[in-house]
Protein backbone atom coordinates (compact mmCIF):
# COMPACT_ATOMS: atom_id res chain seq x y z
CA UNK A 1 0.00 0.00 0.00
CA UNK A 2 0.89 3.46 -1.09
CA UNK A 3 1.86 6.14 2.05
CA UNK A 4 0.76 9.41 1.86
CA UNK A 5 4.17 10.88 0.66
CA UNK A 6 4.11 8.23 -2.34
CA UNK A 7 0.39 9.21 -3.41
CA UNK A 8 1.44 13.16 -3.35
CA UNK A 9 4.64 11.99 -4.99
CA UNK A 10 2.45 10.21 -7.70
CA UNK A 11 0.31 13.18 -7.71
CA UNK A 12 2.60 16.03 -8.27
CA UNK A 13 4.36 14.08 -11.34
CA UNK A 14 1.25 13.61 -13.27
CA UNK A 15 0.54 17.31 -12.95
CA UNK A 16 3.89 17.99 -14.09
CA UNK A 17 3.49 15.55 -17.18
CA UNK A 18 0.17 17.34 -17.60
CA UNK A 19 2.45 20.57 -18.07
CA UNK A 20 4.60 18.51 -20.84
CA UNK A 21 7.78 18.79 -17.86
CA UNK A 22 10.64 16.70 -19.39
CA UNK A 23 12.95 14.58 -18.06
CA UNK A 24 12.22 12.55 -14.07
CA UNK A 25 10.72 13.29 -11.44
CA UNK A 26 13.35 13.24 -8.40
CA UNK A 27 11.83 14.52 -5.04
CA UNK A 28 9.32 17.12 -4.21
CA UNK A 29 9.62 19.18 -0.24
CA UNK A 30 5.83 21.25 0.79
CA UNK A 31 6.47 24.63 1.13
CA UNK A 32 4.57 25.42 4.68
CA UNK A 33 4.64 29.49 3.69
CA UNK A 34 1.07 30.75 3.43
CA UNK A 35 -2.16 30.39 4.35
CA UNK A 36 -4.33 29.60 1.60
CA UNK A 37 -3.07 27.42 -1.15
CA UNK A 38 -1.08 24.24 -0.93
CA UNK A 39 2.18 24.47 -2.21
CA UNK A 40 5.23 22.14 -2.92
CA UNK A 41 8.53 22.51 -4.50
CA UNK A 42 9.33 19.78 -7.43
CA UNK A 43 12.62 18.53 -8.08
CA UNK A 44 13.29 16.81 -11.54
CA UNK A 45 15.94 15.36 -13.75
CA UNK A 46 16.01 17.00 -17.11
CA UNK A 47 17.14 15.03 -20.23
CA UNK A 48 20.78 16.11 -19.83
CA UNK A 49 21.29 14.88 -16.29
CA UNK A 50 20.80 18.33 -14.25
CA UNK A 51 18.59 19.04 -11.68
CA UNK A 52 16.04 21.89 -12.46
CA UNK A 53 12.69 22.78 -10.33
CA UNK A 54 8.99 24.11 -10.34
CA UNK A 55 7.10 25.15 -8.26
CA UNK A 56 3.51 23.38 -8.27
CA UNK A 57 0.45 25.16 -6.39
CA UNK A 58 -3.46 23.27 -5.43
CA UNK A 59 -5.24 26.04 -5.64
CA UNK A 60 -8.14 26.78 -2.79
CA UNK A 61 -11.48 26.83 -4.52
CA UNK A 62 -13.30 27.54 -1.70
CA UNK A 63 -10.80 31.20 -1.35
CA UNK A 64 -10.84 31.29 -5.03
CA UNK A 65 -14.31 30.67 -5.95
CA UNK A 66 -13.67 31.81 -9.95
CA UNK A 67 -10.45 29.96 -10.18
CA UNK A 68 -10.16 29.63 -13.96
CA UNK A 69 -10.67 33.55 -13.93
CA UNK A 70 -7.85 34.10 -11.38
CA UNK A 71 -5.61 32.17 -13.75
CA UNK A 72 -6.50 33.98 -16.93
CA UNK A 73 -5.48 37.24 -15.08
CA UNK A 74 -2.36 35.81 -13.91
CA UNK A 75 -1.75 34.20 -17.87
CA UNK A 76 -2.39 37.76 -19.41
CA UNK A 77 -0.11 39.67 -16.51
CA UNK A 78 2.72 37.92 -16.48
CA UNK A 79 2.82 37.16 -20.53
CA UNK A 80 2.65 41.02 -20.32
CA UNK A 81 5.57 41.56 -18.03
CA UNK A 82 7.86 38.60 -19.61
CA UNK A 83 7.87 40.40 -22.89
CA UNK A 84 8.39 43.63 -21.79
CA UNK A 85 11.93 42.60 -19.66
CA UNK A 86 12.27 39.04 -21.28
CA UNK A 87 16.20 39.34 -20.23
CA UNK A 88 14.79 39.42 -16.15
CA UNK A 89 13.59 37.58 -13.56
CA UNK A 90 10.04 36.84 -14.14
CA UNK A 91 7.08 34.49 -12.97
CA UNK A 92 6.15 31.64 -15.78
CA UNK A 93 3.37 29.52 -15.79
CA UNK A 94 3.62 26.47 -17.85
CA UNK A 95 0.95 25.45 -19.88
CA UNK A 96 -0.79 22.45 -21.26
CA UNK A 97 -0.98 20.93 -24.21
CA UNK A 98 -4.54 22.83 -24.98
CA UNK A 99 -2.69 26.10 -23.57
CA UNK A 100 -4.01 25.92 -20.63
CA UNK A 101 -2.19 27.56 -17.45
CA UNK A 102 -3.88 24.88 -15.01
CA UNK A 103 -5.18 21.52 -14.52
CA UNK A 104 -8.16 20.79 -12.58
CA UNK A 105 -8.56 17.29 -11.95
CA UNK A 106 -10.66 15.40 -9.26
CA UNK A 107 -7.82 16.07 -6.59
CA UNK A 108 -7.52 19.76 -6.94
CA UNK A 109 -6.82 22.94 -9.31
CA UNK A 110 -3.45 22.85 -9.95
CA UNK A 111 -0.91 25.37 -11.43
CA UNK A 112 2.97 24.62 -11.93
CA UNK A 113 5.58 27.83 -12.22
CA UNK A 114 9.33 28.44 -12.40
CA UNK A 115 11.11 28.10 -9.03
CA UNK A 116 12.87 31.28 -8.50
CA UNK A 117 16.05 30.35 -6.23
CA UNK A 118 15.03 33.52 -3.18
CA UNK A 119 14.51 34.42 0.13
CA UNK A 120 11.63 36.56 1.13
CA UNK A 121 10.85 38.55 4.39
CA UNK A 122 7.52 38.21 6.30
CA UNK A 123 8.39 41.56 8.51
CA UNK A 124 12.09 43.47 8.34
CA UNK A 125 12.90 47.30 9.38
CA UNK A 126 15.89 46.85 6.88
CA UNK A 127 15.43 50.04 5.29
CA UNK A 128 17.00 48.81 2.11
CA UNK A 129 14.91 45.91 1.85
CA UNK A 130 11.58 48.03 2.70
CA UNK A 131 12.60 50.72 -0.42
CA UNK A 132 13.54 47.44 -2.95
CA UNK A 133 10.00 46.27 -2.23
CA UNK A 134 8.59 49.34 -2.77
CA UNK A 135 10.92 49.83 -6.43
CA UNK A 136 9.37 46.00 -6.83
CA UNK A 137 5.71 47.02 -6.50
CA UNK A 138 6.01 50.04 -8.64
CA UNK A 139 7.69 48.03 -10.96
CA UNK A 140 5.08 45.83 -11.28
CA UNK A 141 2.88 48.85 -11.84
CA UNK A 142 4.87 50.53 -14.47
CA UNK A 143 5.45 47.26 -16.65
CA UNK A 144 1.73 47.18 -16.76
CA UNK A 145 1.02 50.64 -17.31
CA UNK A 146 0.16 50.24 -20.95
CA UNK A 147 -2.19 46.77 -20.24
CA UNK A 148 -5.83 47.26 -21.29
CA UNK A 149 -7.19 46.97 -17.37
CA UNK A 150 -10.42 46.06 -19.09
CA UNK A 151 -9.17 42.51 -20.19
CA UNK A 152 -9.01 41.55 -16.79
CA UNK A 153 -11.58 39.92 -14.50
CA UNK A 154 -13.25 41.16 -11.09
CA UNK A 155 -12.31 38.02 -9.62
CA UNK A 156 -13.60 39.92 -6.02
CA UNK A 157 -15.88 42.64 -6.83
CA UNK A 158 -16.00 45.82 -4.84
CA UNK A 159 -12.83 44.59 -2.93
CA UNK A 160 -11.65 48.06 -2.23
CA UNK A 161 -14.73 49.79 -2.18
CA UNK A 162 -14.88 51.76 0.82
CA UNK A 163 -17.77 53.13 0.86
CA UNK A 164 -19.68 49.42 0.31
CA UNK A 165 -17.33 48.35 3.00
CA UNK A 166 -19.11 51.14 5.41
CA UNK A 167 -22.57 50.59 4.32
CA UNK A 168 -21.82 46.60 5.03
CA UNK A 169 -20.85 47.25 8.78
CA UNK A 170 -23.76 50.04 9.01
CA UNK A 171 -26.16 47.17 8.12
CA UNK A 172 -24.72 44.85 10.23
CA UNK A 173 -24.67 46.90 13.18
CA UNK A 174 -28.36 47.35 12.63
CA UNK A 175 -28.75 44.05 12.87
CA UNK A 176 -27.27 42.29 15.21
CA UNK A 177 -28.39 42.59 19.28
CA UNK A 178 -27.93 45.97 20.95
CA UNK A 179 -25.05 44.98 23.57
CA UNK A 180 -23.41 44.06 20.64
CA UNK A 181 -23.05 47.79 19.43
CA UNK A 182 -23.09 49.22 22.95
CA UNK A 183 -19.78 46.96 23.50
CA UNK A 184 -18.12 48.30 20.17
CA UNK A 185 -19.82 52.19 20.03
CA UNK A 186 -16.26 53.91 20.44
CA UNK A 187 -14.80 52.07 17.31
CA UNK A 188 -18.07 52.71 15.96
CA UNK A 189 -18.56 55.99 16.48
CA UNK A 190 -14.64 56.93 15.27
CA UNK A 191 -15.22 54.80 12.26
CA UNK A 192 -18.37 56.64 11.09
CA UNK A 193 -17.04 60.09 12.23
CA UNK A 194 -14.07 59.39 9.48
CA UNK A 195 -16.27 58.08 6.61
CA UNK A 196 -16.53 60.49 4.11
CA UNK A 197 -12.85 61.07 3.93
CA UNK A 198 -11.98 57.16 4.33
CA UNK A 199 -13.58 56.85 1.09
CA UNK A 200 -12.33 59.36 -0.42
CA UNK A 201 -10.62 57.66 -3.21
CA UNK A 202 -13.84 55.60 -3.85
CA UNK A 203 -15.83 58.87 -4.13
CA UNK A 204 -12.95 60.47 -6.36
CA UNK A 205 -13.09 57.24 -8.83
CA UNK A 206 -16.43 56.96 -9.22
CA UNK A 207 -16.49 60.21 -10.49
CA UNK A 208 -13.76 59.61 -12.73
CA UNK A 209 -11.28 61.88 -11.60
CA UNK A 210 -8.89 58.96 -10.68
CA UNK A 211 -8.10 56.01 -13.53
CA UNK A 212 -8.42 52.27 -13.10
CA UNK A 213 -4.92 50.41 -13.22
CA UNK A 214 -3.99 46.92 -12.98
CA UNK A 215 -3.01 46.26 -9.12
CA UNK A 216 -1.85 43.76 -6.80
CA UNK A 217 -3.99 43.99 -4.40
CA UNK A 218 -1.67 42.13 -1.58
CA UNK A 219 1.38 44.21 -0.96
CA UNK A 220 2.81 42.61 1.60
CA UNK A 221 6.46 42.60 1.61
CA UNK A 222 6.49 38.48 1.80
CA UNK A 223 5.17 39.00 -1.76
CA UNK A 224 8.60 39.90 -2.84
CA UNK A 225 11.34 37.62 -3.73
CA UNK A 226 14.96 38.68 -3.28
CA UNK A 227 18.16 37.55 -4.14
CA UNK A 228 19.78 35.60 -1.67
CA UNK A 229 23.43 37.92 -1.37
CA UNK A 230 22.15 41.85 -2.15
CA UNK A 231 18.60 41.64 -1.21
CA UNK A 232 17.53 42.76 -4.53
CA UNK A 233 14.23 42.57 -5.45
CA UNK A 234 13.49 39.69 -8.31
CA UNK A 235 9.94 39.59 -8.78
CA UNK A 236 6.58 40.37 -7.38
CA UNK A 237 4.46 36.75 -6.09
CA UNK A 238 1.21 35.96 -5.57
CA UNK A 239 -0.48 37.22 -8.12
CA UNK A 240 -4.03 35.41 -7.30
CA UNK A 241 -5.62 38.87 -6.39
CA UNK A 242 -4.15 40.87 -9.66
CA UNK A 243 -7.38 43.12 -11.32
CA UNK A 244 -8.42 46.50 -11.56
CA UNK A 245 -8.07 49.06 -9.08
CA UNK A 246 -6.72 52.16 -8.31
CA UNK A 247 -2.88 53.22 -7.65
CA UNK A 248 -3.39 54.16 -3.98
CA UNK A 249 -4.96 50.66 -3.15
CA UNK A 250 -1.61 49.15 -3.93
CA UNK A 251 0.71 51.88 -1.98
CA UNK A 252 -1.67 52.48 0.58
CA UNK A 253 -2.15 48.75 2.00
CA UNK A 254 1.93 48.19 1.96
CA UNK A 255 2.31 51.22 4.31
CA UNK A 256 -0.46 50.14 5.92
CA UNK A 257 0.88 46.68 6.51
CA UNK A 258 4.85 47.32 7.00
CA UNK A 259 4.94 50.94 8.59
CA UNK A 260 2.67 49.99 11.38
CA UNK A 261 5.43 50.09 14.38
CA UNK A 262 3.84 47.15 15.71
CA UNK A 263 1.87 43.91 14.37
CA UNK A 264 -2.10 44.16 13.23
CA UNK A 265 -3.71 42.17 16.11
CA UNK A 266 -1.15 43.98 18.79
CA UNK A 267 -3.30 44.30 21.99
CA UNK A 268 -1.24 47.34 22.99
CA UNK A 269 -2.98 49.36 20.28
CA UNK A 270 -1.75 52.75 22.20
CA UNK A 271 1.99 51.90 20.20
CA UNK A 272 0.50 51.41 16.57
CA UNK A 273 1.47 54.07 14.43
CA UNK A 274 3.49 55.08 11.22
CA UNK A 275 7.36 54.54 11.01
CA UNK A 276 8.05 57.18 9.02
CA UNK A 277 11.46 55.84 7.60
CA UNK A 278 9.46 52.97 6.50
CA UNK A 279 6.99 55.37 4.90
CA UNK A 280 10.16 57.26 3.19
CA UNK A 281 11.83 53.96 2.26
CA UNK A 282 8.83 52.40 0.46
CA UNK A 283 7.62 55.83 -0.98
CA UNK A 284 11.11 56.48 -2.81
CA UNK A 285 11.32 52.77 -4.10
CA UNK A 286 7.84 53.03 -5.53
CA UNK A 287 7.65 56.19 -6.94
CA UNK A 288 11.08 55.81 -8.54
CA UNK A 289 9.41 53.40 -11.12
CA UNK A 290 5.41 55.01 -10.99
CA UNK A 291 6.35 58.82 -10.82
CA UNK A 292 6.04 59.78 -14.19
CA UNK A 293 2.95 57.89 -14.96
CA UNK A 294 0.93 58.68 -12.46
CA UNK A 295 -2.09 61.64 -12.37
CA UNK A 296 -1.76 64.60 -10.03
CA UNK A 297 -4.61 63.37 -8.74
CA UNK A 298 -2.98 59.48 -8.06
CA UNK A 299 0.07 61.75 -6.32
CA UNK A 300 -2.13 63.87 -4.13
CA UNK A 301 -4.00 61.08 -2.68
CA UNK A 302 -1.25 58.79 -1.91
CA UNK A 303 -0.67 59.43 1.23
CA UNK A 304 -4.69 59.52 1.71
CA UNK A 305 -4.75 55.87 0.76
CA UNK A 306 -2.69 54.69 3.66
CA UNK A 307 -5.44 56.00 6.11
CA UNK A 308 -8.09 55.58 3.88
CA UNK A 309 -6.68 51.13 3.26
CA UNK A 310 -6.37 51.46 7.16
CA UNK A 311 -9.93 52.43 8.07
CA UNK A 312 -11.08 50.16 5.14
CA UNK A 313 -9.58 47.32 6.98
CA UNK A 314 -10.65 48.14 10.33
CA UNK A 315 -14.41 48.17 9.08
CA UNK A 316 -13.81 44.86 7.70
CA UNK A 317 -12.60 43.79 11.10
CA UNK A 318 -15.13 45.63 13.60
CA UNK A 319 -18.18 44.30 11.70
CA UNK A 320 -16.54 40.47 11.21
CA UNK A 321 -16.31 40.82 15.28
CA UNK A 322 -20.07 41.73 15.19
CA UNK A 323 -20.85 39.25 13.52
CA UNK A 324 -19.00 36.37 15.50
CA UNK A 325 -15.99 36.77 13.09
CA UNK A 326 -17.12 33.91 10.23
CA UNK A 327 -14.55 35.64 8.19
CA UNK A 328 -11.07 36.31 9.25
CA UNK A 329 -9.55 33.87 11.45
CA UNK A 330 -9.50 34.13 14.89
CA UNK A 331 -7.20 32.72 17.62
CA UNK A 332 -9.37 34.06 20.46
CA UNK A 333 -13.25 35.43 20.46
CA UNK A 334 -11.98 39.21 21.18
CA UNK A 335 -9.29 38.83 18.17
CA UNK A 336 -10.90 41.06 15.46
CA UNK A 337 -11.82 43.85 18.09
CA UNK A 338 -8.52 43.61 19.10
CA UNK A 339 -6.92 44.06 15.36
CA UNK A 340 -10.15 46.92 15.25
CA UNK A 341 -8.64 48.77 17.45
CA UNK A 342 -4.42 48.60 16.36
CA UNK A 343 -6.13 49.96 12.82
CA UNK A 344 -8.12 52.80 14.44
CA UNK A 345 -5.05 53.58 16.35
CA UNK A 346 -2.84 53.30 13.13
CA UNK A 347 -5.31 55.20 11.29
CA UNK A 348 -5.15 58.50 14.13
CA UNK A 349 -1.70 58.28 13.90
CA UNK A 350 -1.82 58.88 10.22
CA UNK A 351 -4.22 61.80 10.30
CA UNK A 352 -1.71 63.70 12.60
CA UNK A 353 1.26 62.76 10.50
CA UNK A 354 -1.03 63.50 7.25
CA UNK A 355 0.77 66.63 5.80
CA UNK A 356 4.17 65.12 6.27
CA UNK A 357 3.55 62.26 4.59
CA UNK A 358 2.25 64.36 1.36
CA UNK A 359 5.67 66.14 1.09
CA UNK A 360 7.66 63.01 1.47
CA UNK A 361 5.36 61.68 -1.51
CA UNK A 362 5.85 65.17 -3.51
CA UNK A 363 9.64 65.01 -2.47
CA UNK A 364 9.86 61.32 -4.33
CA UNK A 365 8.25 62.33 -7.34
CA UNK A 366 10.24 65.79 -7.54
CA UNK A 367 13.79 63.29 -6.97
CA UNK A 368 12.65 61.04 -9.27
CA UNK A 369 11.96 63.75 -12.35
CA UNK A 370 15.27 65.41 -11.50
CA UNK A 371 16.88 61.95 -12.45
CA UNK A 372 15.12 61.70 -15.55
CA UNK A 373 16.41 64.97 -16.62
Amino acid sequence: MQTDQEKTARKLWQICEAFRIPGDFDSYDEIKVGNVNRTYRVNCRQPDGSPKSYMIQRINTYAFREPVKVMENIDHVTEHIRAKRPDKVALHFHHTGNRRNYVSDADGFWRLFNYVPSVTYNATQNLSVIRNAGEAFGEFQMLLGDFDVHRLHDTIPNFHDTRKRYEKLKADAAEVPAEKVREVAGELDWLLSVEDRACTLTDLYNRGELPLRVTHNDTKINNVLFDEKTDRALVVIDLDTVMPGLVGHDFGDAIRFAANRVEEDSPDAAKAGVNMAVFRAFAEGFLSQTAATLTKNEIDTLALSCFALTCELATRFLDDYILGSPYFKTDYPEHNLVRTRCQIALAKDMLGKLEEMEAIVWGCVRKSEEGAR
